[in-house]
Formats: C-alpha cells, sequence, structure tokens
C-alpha cells in the first residue's frame, strides 16, 4: 500500500506540471483480465476497479476500459475490441493463457500501442515495455525459510504444488532450496492445483497415508483453506500446521485471532494489478520512465503484523 501511494503522489505531482497541451490530450487505457473465478482473481479484480477509480479521479485526461474473461478466446476478442473501437494508447493485460494471448498482444505492440504485461508472462519474450509481477523464487524461499527455522530435524512435511506451470516450478525450486541440509523430510508432493477442492482430496490422501505430519506447505491460500478442511475432518487438527500464501482475508483474519493452525503466510498481492495500471497511467501522463521488469518482493505475514495485509472489503 505504501508503495502504491508513493507511486500515486509521485504521478500526481507530475500531472500538475504537465504542459497544458498534455493536460488536454485525452488516453484510453485498456485493461483486460481474467474473471473471478476463485479468490487470489477476485481479490485482483477488486483491486483493478479501485485502481481504475482512483486513477479516473486523479487525472481527467485519461480514460480507462476494464474487460473481463473466463477463457482465453473471449480475452483476445476483448483486446482487439478495445483497439479497434476505443483506440486504446496502453493495454495492461493479465493473460488467461500465455500461448493463445501471446501472437494478440505481440499485434497490439505491433500496432504502437504500450504494452503492459502482468504475473502470466507471454510464451515470446520481450514483448512487453512494462511486467508487472510478484516474487515467485522469493515466495518459496519465504515459506521454505520459515520451515527451516520452526522445524527440526527428522520432522516431516507434506507438499501441495500447484498447476504444473513455470510458476509454479520457481515456487517450490525455491522452497526446496531454502529447507535443503535441514533434516526435514518431504514425505509427498502432489499438484493441488491452486483449488480448494483439489488440496481437499490431495490432503485427503496424505492423512490416509501418513501418521506422523508436523507441518503442510500448501502454498496457496484456496488451497490451504481444503487441506484445513480435510485436517479438521481427519481430526486430526492440532497435529500439524498449515502455510499458504497470497494473504487471503479468510486466512489473515484466523491469523490476527491467533489461529495456531495458520502461524504464518506469505504475500504474493493481487494488488500487484493496481501497481501495473498505475505505472502504466503515470507513463502515459509524465515523461517518467516506467518501462523494464517491476517485481514485488514476497513478505512474511505474522501475526503481529497481518492487520498491515487485512483487506476487509476485498473478496480475497
Amino acid at each position: 500500500m505504501k508503495r502504491r501511494d508513493i507511486f500515486k503522489g509521485a504521478a500526481l505531482g507530475l500531472a500538475i506540471a504537465a504542459t497544458p497541451a498534455l493536460a488536454q490530450d485525452t488516453k484510453v487505457i485498456g485493461v483486460a483480465i481474467p474473471s473471478a473465478t476463485h479468490g487470489f482473481m477476485g481479490g485482483l479484480n477488486y483491486h483493478a476497479q479501485a485502481a481504475i477509480e482512483r486513477l479516473e479521479a486523479t487525472y481527467p485526461q485519461l480514460d480507462f476500459v476494464l474487460a473481463t474473461a473466463g477463457d482465453a478466446g473471449k480475452m483476445v476478442n476483448d483486446i482487439e475490441d478495445m483497439v479497434a473501437t476505443r483506440n486504446i494508447s496502453a493495454l495492461v493485460v493479465l493473460p488467461f493463457e500465455s500461448e493463445p494471448l501471446t501472437s494478440p498482444v505481440q499485434a497490439v505492440k505491433e500496432a504502437g500501442i504500450w504494452v503492459t504485461v502482468v504475473d502470466r508472462g507471454l510464451s515470446v519474450e520481450g514483448i512487453e515495455d512494462l511486467y508487472v509481477a510478484g516474487d515467485n523464487t522469493g515466495f518459496g524461499r519465504v515459506a521454505g525459510e520459515y520451515f527451516a527455522e520452526t522445524l527440526k530435524s527428522g520432522d516431516n512435511i507434506v507438499v501441495l504444488r500447484g498447476i504444473p506451470t513455470t510458476l509454479d516450478n520457481e515456487r517450490v525450486d525455491a522452497f526446496t532450496a531454502a529447507i535443503e541440509g535441514t533434516g526435514i523430510n518431504v514425505l509427498d508432493m502432489q499438484h493441488g492445483n491452486w483449488n480448494r477442492d483439489d488440496a481437499f482430496n490431495v490432503m485427503q490422501d496424505f492423512l490416509s497415508k501418513y501418521d506422523d505430519i508436523d507441518a503442510v506447505w500448501a502454498a496457496d491460500d484456496d488451497m490451504a483453506i481444503g487441506v484445513l478442511e480435510a485436517i479438521d475432518q481427519a481430526g486430526r487438527t492440532g497435529d500439524m500446521w498449515v502455510v499458504g500464501g497470497a494473504g487471503m482475508k479468510e486466512i489473515i483474519q484466523r491469523m490476527m485471532d491467533g489461529d495456531p493452525m495458520l502461524p504464518v503466510n506469505v504475500t504474493y498481492p493481487p494488488a500487484q494489478i493496481a501497481t501495473a495500471i498505475e505505472l502504466t497511467a503515470l507513463g502515459l501522463v509524465s515523461p517518467t520512465p516506467v518501462s523494464g521488469r517491476f517485481i514485488i518482493g514476497s513478505q512474511r505475514i505474522t501475526p503481529e503484523n497481518a492487520e498491515q495485509y487485512y483487506f476487509p472489503d476485498s473478496p480475497f
């Protein structure tokens, strides 16, 4: 939040200093993101809409068009429509899938339109002007460091992975490196697909196979909800603790209430979409250089600082 406030303040100052000709030149920013099909994307939609409202109030010379899509095909159509009918000056896109969005976004770039890509990269490098994402390596490392600090040699853990992707590989590789040499035993590691129902089923399987589990890296708060339900149904609450990730408000609230099952969490903020939109806007209203890569570091959330990461009005 502090970082976004800094950008917002800097952008406001630059907008005031802008020449009258620049202030009168209305430009349109298109924002294309996936629909709110699960918790994280619900939060991302919330922060995208909030950022647009803030920026519309700050910059009368900017207009925005927001489109959400439940599949890659609709997202492609949304982007093509933004170019054809809204004459966008910039596109902020979180690709529904990398491969089918690569050529359409490349066509936008070749038309001379600024491109900001968020979170899920395109399948070809170097198309976008700006890339904004969470720190996937840091996400795994921060979680792994807590396990290494808290558990002792010989303790047993299980791991739930996300959807098989490069992003998931980065997280798991960093987590594994952080616990290397600690003597912590990884009993099992299966894909829960960042889905609470899938995670529930995976955790049920783990609980049936292993009598002694000291901790679970769920690697995602949606999956953590499924894991916690499986543990509760098996009557093994209190036998182990769970670390998810991304700061779901339900998890953060339980941490604030001192739930021993949820000792820490790791940030991977859906608000990264707001950072992307605000940086893109800043580039349009001022000569401030904003191209390149902007990676938002992962932080450890504890019961002591959890209130800083609690957004009660967000759906996530």
